[in-house]
């Protein structure tokens, strides 16, 4: 199954996302850890899609599509700002950055999910999850 959402850079979409995300698992058989790790990281990515990539830039847009098949879903997050330096993420849980209110988005898109990718400069992430436990 391949499906697509698009919407602008508005924090206000993240409803939507969240029914594209719960009618993509309502169909293919998740277990409720998976489910959970899922939706929190395909909403901390397009939250940093719209804050960090697209800059709050209602006139961008942000693209969601999920791929699934009997063992692997995948979401792929797109965003049309100008990338970042993915290799160079500093880790939150250091002392210095303990304290910070961001920087977390990608440490914890990395703990939920089984990979992940980045590509395009930093514009496109693609997560994958296991769906054989």
């Amino acid at each position: 199954m391949n499906k697509e959402l698009r919407f602008s850079a508005d924090l206000n979409n993240l409803d939507r996302v969240e029914k594209f995300v719960n009618s993509i698992l309502d169909l293919v058989e998740v277990d409720e850890r998976l489910y959970g790790n899922i939706i929190v990281a395909v909403t901390e990515a397009v939250t940093n899609a719209v804050v960090h990539g697209n800059k709050g830039d209602v006139q961008k847009e942000v693209k969601v599509q999920c791929n699934t098949s009997d063992t692997l879903i995948e979401f792929r997050v797109k965003d049309e700002g100008n990338g970042f330096d993915f290799t160079n993420i500093p880790d939150p849980t250091l002392p210095g950055n303990v304290e910070k209110i961001d920087g977390r988005g990608v440490f914890l898109i990395t703990s939920l999910a089984d990979q992940i990718e980045f590509h395009e400069n930093g514009t496109l992430l693609e997560m994958q999850f296991n769906l054989a436990v």
